[in-house]
């Protein structure tokens, strides 16, 4: 009989302890992180985003933002570098530089015979190289194309890695000045 009672108050220990840590489903997989872009810009049909430019100053200034989560929960300290195809160069009102299709080769794009004196060949990105995220997983840099880029268009590349899982997210967008 004593075996009997054992086995009796087993099972319902088995069954007690059962229910207090119950059988739910827990996945440990980590997924792959997520950026969601926002650009605060309008975007048309095309996928083109479109940045109406100050023409009473040099530089219009525009900040773009985004969001990097892994399991939904934000990632903090990922490193982004930001880039892009297109250049202004210090002291000249009238030209700007645009890279020729990914080739390294800049050229210049000028509407006079203005010579450059100041500086000569500096060229100055129109969007700030690198940020970071933050504890929500914000992200954040600032784009400054020039006056004279109106009716261009530049390709904004963007890229983190993440050393911990040794992955990466690199993609681009491009923004028509209008």
């Amino acid at each position: 009989m004593s075996n009997v009672i054992r086995k009796i108050v087993g099972v319902i220990t088995l069954s007690t302890v059962s229910l207090f840590i119950g059988c739910e489903d827990v996945s440990n997989e980590i997924e792959p992180l997520e950026f969601e872009l926002n650009t605060k810009l309008q975007i048309d049909d095309n996928g083109y985003y479109h940045l109406p430019v100050d023409v009473d100053n040099w530089q219009t200034l525009h900040r773009i933002d985004g969001r990097v989560v892994r399991n939904g929960e934000p990632v903090n300290i990922i490193k982004f570098g930001w880039t892009s195809d297109t250049y202004w160069l210090i002291n000249d009102t009238l030209g700007y530089v645009i890279e020729n299709t990914g080739s390294g080769e800049l050229w210049y794009v000028g509407y006079d015979t203005t010579y450059i004196t100041w500086f000569d060949g500096f060229e100055v990105p129109i969007i700030n190289s690198a940020s970071y995220s933050n504890e929500d997983g914000e992200v954040s840099t600032m784009i400054a194309p020039v006056r004279s880029m109106i009716g261009d268009t530049a390709t904004i590349y963007y890229g983190m890695w993440d050393n911990w899982r040794y992955e990466s997210v690199i993609d681009s967008f491009s923004i028509i000045f209008d």
